[in-house]
């Protein structure tokens, strides 16, 4: 009977280490992705996309991690109606052509027990470039309002815009972008 209890235990912590990753879906009234650059030297001018959908999928035990996000390109908004016209005009982010931004993960890499970074690809004007996301905050629990399991992760990497094909203005407004993240995905049903 002992033997039978420890093996039963063996074999629960067995399949504890290799459970099944969980799947989330990026929950787009809590998604954002933004930019902020260089303008003339003066300030730093910032942008967000507004819409933002994909998956995430995270095993917890087995410390991995996927990441597959689509941002539509013709929800930036910088909050001055003809700046977003010409920032979504072939000069930037040629909405017309390339109607979507994305980035899928190829490594999620643990600090502990939690996901600290993701690198992966980025594709922005048919370019596809490895860009790393540093996660600078990252919780999950059950939301209060809807009682599902639910990640919360804000994040931040660099760009250079130019390695992109973006070269309108060039030196005037930056080449570096800082790209910042806010992101929060429900567990899916």
């Amino acid at each position: 009977m002992i033997r039978t209890a420890l093996f039963t235990a063996l074999l629960a912590a067995a399949g504890a280490a290799y459970a099944a990753p969980i799947n989330y879906d990026v929950d787009p009234t809590h998604t954002f992705a933004g930019y902020e650059v260089n303008h003339l030297g003066l300030s730093l001018q910032h942008g967000t996309f507004t819409k933002v959908s994909g998956k995430l999928a995270v095993d917890e035990a087995a410390k991995k991690g996927s990441v597959d996000v689509t941002i539509d390109a013709d929800s930036l908004q910088t909050f001055l109606g003809d700046r977003d016209k010409h920032l979504k005009s072939p000069d930037f982010f040629n909405v017309a052509k390339y109607p979507t931004l994305s980035y899928k993960s190829s490594a999620v890499i643990f600090k502990g027990d939690k996901p600290a970074e993701v690198q992966g690809n980025l594709t922005m004007l048919g370019v596809t470039k490895p860009v790393t996301l540093t996660l600078t905050r990252v919780s999950k629990g059950k939301n209060p309002m809807s009682g599902v399991e639910t990640w919360g992760v804000n994040a931040v990497a660099s760009i250079k815009r130019s390695e992109f094909g973006m070269k309108t203005f060039l030196p005037a407004i930056g080449d570096d972008v800082q790209l910042n993240i806010t992101l929060e995905a429900t567990q899916a049903q």
